[in-house]
């Protein structure tokens, strides 16, 4: 007679691991989704939308979310980190530490509650591009959808004006840290991705030149839920750009950073370059590239393009953007024609290349492999498995899938 299969541990909340933790509760086993922020839906949920469909964030995870909300073989854990791993494959134990949120909800939080607390802090959710108040919705379409309590922000006036506030349990300012201890038979890593940070290649002018920004900020300010409310605008005027420039493979295949194509990075400059044609018709785009090189058969996606006389491709590696009157200005080497070309924009975007987590953060004690870029390598006979843009670059599509398999392997592990 065997034993009851242990549990199984999901490390991340956003698409992989969400759909991870779904595939494997759904056929029966008791699953703990551990996520670090608040709410649940990682790189994915910070989107305007996602290619090829140009779906916003809400089609996709708004059924997920029912799924969870419906099954309580689901125990999710937000504010949430792994400190350590000890064991082997089926008897694993886990130590988690569980950060207080200080919004119970046990009690709705309040119009009187919101008006006790105006100190505001940086809005993480908008990578920083905005601020938010100390206690709110990190934002519109949160799981779960509690507020949350910078606890550290608030003057003596706004704890005591919280205490005083009606009802009461809605807020619990003595919350402490937790740790927790569980035994799972398998972990499934889904901790993501991160953007390469262009700092590292300071002659791009990426935190120096304000009209210089990265892929990931162009998708908050077109979400209609980012800091500009989704209009595409110079952050150092707030005033529409005439001209855009996007610079394809920053970091990407480059042996002194990274030295794999990232994969999605053409993609989404196509699908940023139609962000920017229908928000501004007039304006002309640029996009400088190596290679266009967009996934599979959803080359039309770039055909389409191809067409339009307001975007030029241009094959040219760019290794300098200085400032001139406050305007980036980008130069240029042209493979083509062997000419080098200086061009201003009025807002120039990076296509930064993908970064797992685990680059500089490993699972802490687990044994987990890597290999010389900080992906997971899959380890079925150490009972860990990688899922999603942890193992490689994917796109949303191709991360489902994997995260279907990755549940499918940690199921077999705990089943033996």
């Amino acid at each position: 007679m065997t034993s009851e299969p242990k549990k199984i541990l999901v490390v991340g909340g956003g698409i992989s691991g969400i759909t991870a933790a779904l595939e494997a509760a759904e056929v029966g086993h008791e699953v703990v989704l551990v996520e670090r922020e608040p709410y649940l839906g990682g790189r994915v949920v910070r989107m305007y939308q996602y290619f090829p469909k140009l779906c916003p964030p809400t089609c996709g995870l708004e059924i997920n979310y029912k799924r969870l909300r419906n099954n309580p073989r689901v125990q999710v854990l937000t504010m949430a980190e792994v400190t350590g791993v000890s064991g082997s494959a089926g008897d694993f134990e886990v130590k988690i530490k569980v950060r207080p949120r200080y919004v119970t909800g046990k009690q709705p939080v309040s119009q009187a509650h919101l008006d006790a607390v105006k100190s505001e802090v940086t809005c993480d959710f908008d990578l920083g591009l905005s601020s938010i108040k100390a206690l709110a919705l990190p934002h519109g379409m949160a799981y779960p959808y509690l507020h949350v309590l910078d606890k550290d922000a608030l003057t003596g006036g706004e704890l005591e004006a919280l205490k005083q506030a009606e009802p009461k349990g809605a807020i619990d300012l003595d919350q402490k840290e937790e740790e927790l201890t569980l035994k799972v038979g398998a972990i499934v890593m889904a901790t993501g991705w991160k953007p390469f940070d262009a700092k590292n290649m300071p002659d791009l002018g990426f935190g120096k030149i304000k009209d210089v920004i990265n892929n990931v900020q162009m998708e908050r300010y077109c979400a209609p839920n980012g800091p500009t409310g989704g209009k595409v605008v110079r952050p150092s005027s707030s005033e529409a750009p005439r001209t855009v420039a996007f610079v394809q493979c920053v970091g990407s295949r480059d042996e002194n950073h990274l030295p794999y194509c990232s994969g999605v990075c053409c993609m989404g400059t196509l699908k940023q370059a139609r962000y920017v044609r229908s928000r501004l018709p007039e304006a002309e785009i640029s996009v400088f590239y190596i290679d266009i090189r967009p996934i599979g058969r959803l080359e039309k996606f770039y055909y389409d393009l191809l067409g339009d006389d307001k975007i030029k491709f241009i094959k040219g590696k760019v290794p300098k953007i200085t400032e001139d009157g406050g305007r980036p200005v980008l130069h240029v080497e042209e493979m083509l024609n062997q000419k080098k070309l200086t061009a201003p924009f009025d807002l120039v975007v990076l296509a930064t290349g993908v970064v797992p987590s685990t680059a500089d953060e490993k699972l802490p004690g687990a044994g987990v492999t890597y290999d010389p870029n900080g992906f997971v390598v899959d380890d079925a006979k150490a009972g860990l498995i990688g899922a999603g843009c942890v193992k490689r670059p994917l796109d949303v599509s191709r991360s489902v899938k994997d995260a279907t398999a990755a549940a499918l392997k940690a199921i077999q592990i705990v089943r033996r």
